[in-house]
């Protein structure tokens, strides 16, 4: 399709948004709070939106960037967000286009010559290229409808992936006089949404903030074990399907892709220290829809569209509840059930607040800072309901537990760990406060080895106290007091000491303690409901059938576009054609999300996929 093709489909008139989400995006109504945002930038008012993955915040502003006068700007972080969301704008028949670093010079020259001539309807732009001299007054010689910041939290300095380019966004009022700006993120606690409207000059927008619960997101935790077969246990059910690890280093990333290579796995990692080339190969596989494991540090999948990931594994600690939403809401962007599994240890712990000790941030970013490191510490070890427990780092009470997470499927067994509690205490202060857990274990175990001969530390009177518990056992204990504060991280080879606050009145017996049984075998956790069915699994054998036919269509149209292939069609559009079975383009066109650029490109070729099948 040409671009006047595309030119001819949008801003015929001044439309309607309903009429714009019928004709461009092929939907019948809005969903949850998507209708107020868009009327109240209708209205010509800045709006900050929270509102979670998935949860349909491109139509906040694309509907009303196609229904006022203009040219609708989107200021966009990733090249990746910006390449997949300008893909599925033209398919959808809306002219749309991205400056940005890599922008190919034909398509460079095209752009320019669109903007010249005010053809393009929506303009994605990094705000490097945005701030750089000129360029934001070139832009604003044409009228402009809507001033989108997209993942808005980068611009905050509490933010979990601040962008200090983010901040000169507060001088676009003054470029785009009387244009509505929206910001919009996933994740944003009230401190981060007081420094984003502080940071972007909005101070009267309006906030509206949507539920951040992810009912197909299954939340689990589990201390680390052996993490390579946790990982493999976690990933098994999705051999087939798409899945990201998170790890803390570049190595780590490396290891760990190699290892499950050696299991079968297609698996790649993907990391700053890769050249450009190498990490855009990896990426081009993941977006076409081929079923692999990334391993990956934190930076990937920021703005990704792939809608099906399934599963998604920390193999490190996030250092606060806002970084780890954001990494988990890349699984099950479709809706559709996803797995999620968290890997978390008592020397993690210690070293990050070790680290945050020692940084040079100012006190108060410091104090911040170790608030949202001490929410996550005890999302990992809390015994109730996980998803109550998240939500509540938002400000939002849920006001029953989940069911779909790994404590309310499998509730948590407490102890009375108050004398365990004291032997391991006790046992760190007598050997000085400069071991670390390996070597506390073994103390409390009382096994003889070369170290403890060495320090005559089987001489001590905790020498042999806990024998009857395991090596995982003691470390459970220690990894729990850790994270009840009660243990430090004392020196920079991993000595752990005592909090002496926190650890007296446990010492004195002033303070019992409630401690988690943990597993013999450490869990994956990675167990879905067995009522958590996806949208294909309710398909009959014949309806399967058709589906499967218009997947092998679809892949094959989108190796043809060199085009991901959810950006012609997502799994949820394909089920409903499958199930519904239209026998003419005038039956498919009531399908939902089949707009009327989709249907002119490809009508003809899903009725004869379907008479194929």
């Amino acid at each position: 399709m040409t671009d006047t093709d595309l030119s001819s489909l949008t801003k015929e008139t001044c439309e309607t948004p309903d009429a714009v989400l019928h004709r461009v995006f092929g939907f019948t109504a809005f969903r949850g709070q998507q209708e107020e945002v868009i009327n109240t930038v209708m209205g010509g008012e800045d709006v900050l939106v929270i509102m979670p993955t998935g949860g349909g915040k491109s139509l906040c502003y694309q509907v009303p960037a196609l229904c006022r006068p203009g040219m609708g700007i989107v200021i966009s972080p990733l090249i990746a967000l910006m390449d997949d969301q300008v893909a599925a704008l033209r398919q959808l028949g809306v002219n749309a286009a991205a400056l940005h670093s890599e922008v190919a010079p034909d398509r460079l020259d095209q752009t320019r010559a669109d903007l010249r001539e005010a053809r393009i309807d929506l303009l994605y732009i990094s705000p490097e290229r945005l701030v750089s001299p000129g360029t934001a007054r070139w832009l604003a010689r044409n009228p402009v409808s809507v001033l989108a910041i997209d993942e808005a939290h980068c611009v905050s300095a509490w933010g979990h992936e601040f962008r200090p380019e983010y901040r000169s966004l507060a001088d676009l009022p003054s470029i785009f006089p009387g244009v509505p700006r929206i910001a919009l993120t996933a994740t944003a606690d009230s401190r981060t949404q007081d420094d984003i409207l502080l940071a972007l000059g909005m101070p009267d927008a309006k906030r509206l903030t949507s539920s951040f619960h992810r009912p197909n997101l299954f939340l689990a935790a589990s201390p680390k074990g052996s993490e390579t077969r946790q990982v493999q246990e976690a990933l098994a059910p999705h051999r087939e399907e798409a899945s990201i690890v998170y790890c803390g280093s570049r190595s780590r990333t490396e290891r760990m892709a190699r290892s499950l290579r050696e299991r079968g796995f297609n698996a790649l990692s993907y990391h700053a220290g890769l050249s450009s080339q190498e990490k855009h190969a990896t990426l081009m596989r993941f977006r076409s829809g081929e079923p692999m494991v990334i391993v990956a540090t934190v930076a990937f999948g920021m703005g990704i569209d792939r809608p099906d990931v399934r599963c998604v594994v920390h193999l490190d600690m996030p250092a606060s509840p806002e970084a780890y939403y954001q990494q988990i809401g890349r699984a099950g962007r479709d809706g559709e059930p996803a797995d999620t599994l968290l890997l978390y240890g008592g020397e993690d712990m210690a070293r990050a607040r070790h680290w945050l000790e020692q940084s040079s941030a100012p006190d108060t970013e410091k104090r911040v800072m170790q608030a949202r490191l001490e929410s996550m510490i005890a999302l990992t070890e809390t015994v109730g309901c996980r998803t109550q427990a998240l939500l509540a780092c938002f400000g939002e009470a849920l006001s029953a537990p989940c069911g779909h997470c790994d404590n309310c499927r499998n509730p948590a067994q407490t102890f009375d760990g108050t004398e365990a509690a004291q032997k391991v205490l006790s046992a760190i202060y007598r050997t000085g406060q400069r071991f670390g857990a390996v070597h506390l274990t073994t103390v409390l175990r009382g096994k003889l080895t070369e170290a403890i001969e060495r320090h005559a530390h089987q001489h001590l009177t905790v020498f042999g106290v806990g024998k009857e518990h395991s090596e995982q056992w003691w470390r459970g204990v220690i990894r729990q007091l850790i994270a009840r504060g009660a243990i430090r991280m004392s020196g920079e080879h991993g000595a752990l000491g005592l909090d002496v606050e926190a650890a007296r009145p446990i010492l004195r017996g002033e303070e019992s303690l409630r401690l988690r049984m943990d597993p013999l075998k450490p869990s994956t956790g990675s167990a879905r409901a067995p009522s958590a069915t996806t949208l294909v699994d309710t398909l009959d054998e014949h309806e399967r059938h058709r589906f499967e036919a218009l997947r092998r269509w679809r892949r094959d149209e989108a190796r043809e576009q060199e085009i991901p292939p959810y950006v012609i069609f997502h799994d949820a559009v394909l089920t409903e054609i499958a199930r519904e079975n239209p026998e003419s383009v005038e039956e498919l066109s009531v399908i939902k999300g089949v707009g009327a650029s989709k249907l002119k490109r490809y009508g003809d070729a899903v009725i004869a996929a379907l008479e194929e099948s």
